[in-house]
């Protein structure tokens, strides 16, 4: 290992199964969560299931046993001076939730430190990377898009979420259960010198080897560094046919039933973002095809967390569907199940709104 470096992560949930990457490498993570979160991992450290190749049963991996070091933190403990790196791991509208996490954000934002974001939705400083991309307009899609004025594009990239992960219901909030272990593929930062620290994790993970029944194997997920703006894109053409195409006023789905009931449809949904984003400037290896998501979708037998949320009743939620929309309008573009899946969307959170400000009321 080239050099140990010390992350910040902003999301104790999905942020755990990087964070856990990380230090399985040999470098130190410090996950962002709740007070009564970050005692319990501070006390008894993170559990991730990994599903792997060839084995009946998932291989746990116990914090407690890492090279590196997994420690919690509430928001206002947090000194970030101490980072090489930050990562945003929570959902965009969590960023604005509290005075303390938004005040952690700030200071991430006012201490120039290179932060890397595994949100499904683009942080408003990495869309000003995008060329021919007028954020001014997307301002809507966010909850609060004031959170991201401060951040230097420059130092802020994106990963492609594309590993999907839950917490157990019967297991407590230092436990994660790896649904999908694909990749996060990450685009570049503006300076070779952060992207090669992004290099040099991409490495040291690759480089992990596992003590499992008296053999050493090779656990999944991993993190991909690519030179193109435009690979973590290629999660838009799921989102759009799977994760928000779940939710119906009649009830939600699971992404497999979304993506499966009607194919040809899903196809064209699925390539008609795809469209978008070359028309953007992505180059078509920049993408994933749609048969090859198709397949990894029949492993997708729930809702996606942007439809459990809606039907909990949550007024706000991530807005990529809102914004490849404000994006495609801007381009001239159209497509009446875009148009029919962010009107549902719409649909439940102007429903969960107003049930919310009754009960206020």
């Amino acid at each position: 290992m080239a050099r140990k470096y010390n992350t910040l992560i902003l999301g104790a949930s999905y942020g755990s199964l990087l964070g856990t990457k990380l230090a399985m490498a040999g470098h130190d993570v410090t996950l962002v969560c709740t007070q009564g979160t970050a005692e319990l991992i501070n006390r008894e450290g993170t559990l991730v299931r990994f599903p792997v190749r060839g084995l009946d049963e998932p291989v746990v991996i116990s914090s407690g046993q890492l090279s590196g070091k997994i420690t919690a933190a509430e928001p206002s403990r947090v000194d970030v001076s101490r980072y090489d790196l930050v990562v945003l791991a929570m959902q965009e509208p969590q960023y604005s939730s509290s005075a303390d996490v938004r005040e952690l954000t700030g200071k991430a934002a006012a201490a120039k430190i290179p932060c890397m974001a595994i949100m499904n939705m683009p942080p408003l400083a990495y869309m000003s990377r995008l060329p021919g991309i007028d954020t001014s307009a997307l301002r809507s899609c966010y909850k609060d898009a004031s959170i991201w004025d401060n951040f230097e594009p420059s130092l802020v990239t994106l990963a492609s979420p594309d590993p999907q992960a839950f917490r157990p219901e019967d297991s407590g909030k230092n436990v994660l259960q790896v649904s999908l272990p694909t990749n996060f593929k990450v685009a570049r930062f503006d300076s070779d010198e952060h992207t090669d620290m992004l290099r040099t994790l991409e490495a040291d993970i690759i480089a992990v080897r596992h003590k499992h029944d008296g053999a050493e194997i090779e656990l999944p997920v991993k993190l991909r560094v690519h030179e193109s703006l435009y690979v973590p894109l290629a999660k838009w053409s799921m989102l759009m046919t799977g994760n928000y195409r779940c939710v119906q006023r009649d009830g939600m789905v699971a992404i497999r039933d979304a993506v499966h009931h009607d194919q040809d449809a899903s196809r064209a949904i699925y390539e008609w973002t795809a469209a978008l984003c070359i028309e953007l400037g992505a180059e078509p290896t920049d993408l994933v095809p749609f048969d090859k998501y198709a397949n990894a979708a029949k492993g997708l037998s729930q809702p996606s967390s942007a439809a459990k949320a809606l039907a909990r009743g949550v007024p706000a939620i991530e807005r990529v569907d809102k914004l490849i929309k404000l994006i495609a309008d801007h381009k001239k573009l159209s497509n009446p199940t875009v148009d029919e899946i962010v009107s549902n969307v719409q649909w439940y959170l102007d429903n969960n709104l107003a049930e919310v400000t009754a009960k206020a009321g």
